[in-house]
């Protein structure tokens, strides 16, 4: 069976899509409708802009969700999909993939999370870490002793966890965790907070947004971060993305019920190879590809 997985934050990179764009008709199309939809030109950002240009989170959420929508639309007939999921902002792209969203209604509810969310990391000083060689229960019962707010927000793979929060936990957190042995607790260069209580704003914003969205019942399930098993039920799929914004990305989990239901080939569509990567740390065993068109 043939899973599809779709990448968030972090995957961009200079030059995404052009490729895309420059060889088929119908993806120039659709990153035209975008700026449309957008009210600028992402277009630009995306085959010409710099690094720092689409570190912005509300250039960067719509650039990898353009990058893989159009990617699996590109490819045609050869695109089956059994199962879907993607990683945080990915889950977007992979409801599109699943027929679950209408592409242009999708595009508006990632330009809103992205807005959401950006204005949610300006209220407070925040940020994330990764920490590496330390078992979750642990990571999760150190995080717990810490004042302030600090979570576990990405579970990625063995070995891998992603802490958020406020800016002073997460950094008392980092030194706490070092001293007890994690290999390393590295302070990443995001704008916020994402996947912990601090997003409560955004996702108050995004739930309003949600409802008022169509959903209709998808062409096959999706493995959503916060309840890791198949979801075919449109309610159900919609209170899952929103609560996605302050509860933790559950990957790794989300990966080992893929296998467990029979996904034998997981092919990542968009920007990147990270999830490729953790799939395979999850499982070595793991059939792993990139898409092509």
């Amino acid at each position: 069976m043939k899973a599809y997985i779709f990448p968030g934050q972090g995957a961009q990179f200079t030059g995404m899509g052009l490729d895309l764009y420059e060889k088929y008709p119908e993806a120039k199309k659709l990153f035209e409708r975008a700026n449309e939809i957008l009210g600028f030109s992402i277009t630009d950002i995306m085959f010409q802009g710099s690094a720092e240009d689409l570190k912005q989170t509300k250039v960067t959420q719509p650039a990898i969700f353009l990058h893989s929508v159009i990617m699996s639309k590109m490819m045609g007939d050869s695109f089956k999909p059994d199962m879907v999921a993607g990683h945080s902002l990915g889950e977007i792209s992979a409801l599109v993939a699943n027929k679950t969203l209408e592409f242009e209604a999708a595009l508006k509810l990632v330009y809103k999370r992205a807005l959401a969310m950006q204005h949610a990391c300006e209220l407070e000083p925040s940020t994330m870490a990764a920490v590496l060689g330390m078992e979750d229960e642990l990571v999760e019962a150190i995080c717990a002793e810490i004042d302030g707010i600090v979570v576990a927000a990405n579970y990625n793979c063995p070995g891998q966890l992603v802490i958020s929060g406020d800016l002073a936990a997460v950094e008392k957190a980092c030194e706490t965790l070092k001293e007890r042995g994690a290999k390393r607790a590295l302070i990443l260069p995001v704008g916020g907070a994402f996947h912990s209580p601090l997003m409560e704003p955004a996702r108050k914003e995004l739930a309003e947004a949600i409802e008022a969205t169509t959903f209709s019942t998808p062409s096959c399930p999706i493995y959503q971060n916060v309840s890791t098993f198949a979801v075919t039920n449109p309610e159900e799929i919609k209170k899952n993305l929103v609560f996605q914004l302050t509860a933790p990305v559950k990957w790794a989990h989300s990966v080992r019920n893929m296998i467990a239901d029979g996904a034998t080939e997981f092919i990542e569509v968009g920007p990147g190879k990270v999830l490729q990567g953790l799939v395979k740390k999850i499982d070595r065993a793991a059939n792993t590809s990139s898409a092509e068109v």
